[in-house]
C-alpha cells in the first residue's frame, strides 16, 4: 500500500489538488470510502494521543505545584515541554478533522451524483436511503469531534498561561500561587477527555455502519 500512497502524493504535489489525490488513489483501487475509514481511524488515534499529552501535562504541573525543593528550572522545562506537546497534539486533532471533512464532502457529492446513473428506481431509492443514513451518522460523529476539539481550547489556554507565568516568575512563591490553577486545569482536562471519549465512541459507531453499507 505504501507505493500507492507515494504515487498519490506525487500527483497531489504536482497539482496541489485534493481531487487529484482521490483520483490517483481510485485508479489503484483505493476509493474515497476507504480513505474516509483511514482518516476516521487516524482521528481516533490523534484524540487518544491528545488525551495522553494532556494527562502528562497535568502530571508535570502537579509535580511543580507540589514542589518541595530541588531544581525549579528542570521542573519548569518539563512543564513547558508537555505544554508544547499538548499544543501539537491538539493541532493534529484539528487537522485530522479537517481531512475527514474534505474526503466526506467528496464522497457524498460523488454518491449523490451517481444516483442519477441508476436505471432501476428500486436500487436508486435504496442507495439514496443509505446515503441519507450515512450522512446522518457522519454528522453525529463530526459534531462529537468538534465538541471534543472545542474542549481542548480552555486546557491549552490554562497550560499556556501557567507556563508563561512561570517563565518570568520561576520561584517558590510563584509556584505556590498556581496551586489554585491546578484544580481548575484538572477539571478542564477531565472534561476534555470525556468529550474525546464520546467522539471516539461515535467514530466507532460510524465506522461500523460505514463498513456494513
Amino acid at each position: 500500500m505504501r507505493y500507492l500512497i507515494v504515487i498519490a502524493l506525487s500527483v497531489m504535489a504536482l497539482t496541489g489538488c485534493q481531487s487529484a489525490y482521490y483520483s490517483a488513489m481510485e485508479k489503484v483501487g483505493y476509493h474515497k470510502r476507504d480513505i474516509m475509514v483511514d482518516r476516521v481511524e487516524d482521528a481516533k488515534q490523534s484524540q487518544q494521543e491528545a488525551q495522553q499529552e494532556f494527562t502528562s501535562a497535568l502530571d508535570a504541573l502537579s509535580a511543580l505545584t507540589n514542589f518541595k525543593g530541588g531544581d525549579l528550572e528542570d521542573i519548569y522545562n518539563r512543564v513547558n515541554d508537555k505544554y508544547q506537546d499538548s499544543e501539537k497534539a491538539a493541532a493534529d486533532v484539528h487537522q485530522r478533522i479537517a481531512d475527514i471533512e474534505d474526503v466526506s464532502q467528496a464522497l457524498f457529492e460523488e454518491w449523490n451524483s451517481e444516483l442519477d446513473l441508476y436505471t432501476s428506481s428500486k436500487l436508486r431509492r435504496a442507495s439514496a436511503q443509505k446515503l441519507k443514513e450515512t450522512k446522518a451518522s457522519y454528522n453525529k460523529m463530526l459534531s462529537a469531534m468538534k465538541r471534543s476539539e472545542q474542549k481542548m481550547t480552555p486546557v491549552l489556554n490554562t497550560l499556556r498561561d501557567n507556563t508563561l507565568y512561570l517563565k518570568h516568575n520561576l520561584n517558590a512563591a510563584a509556584v505556590g500561587s498556581l496551586q489554585g490553577e491546578f484544580a481548575s486545569l484538572e477539571k478542564e482536562i477531565q472534561s476534555a477527555i470525556k468529550q474525546m471519549n464520546a467522539a471516539i465512541n461515535e467514530s466507532n459507531q460510524f465506522l461500523e455502519k460505514l463498513k456494513t453499507k
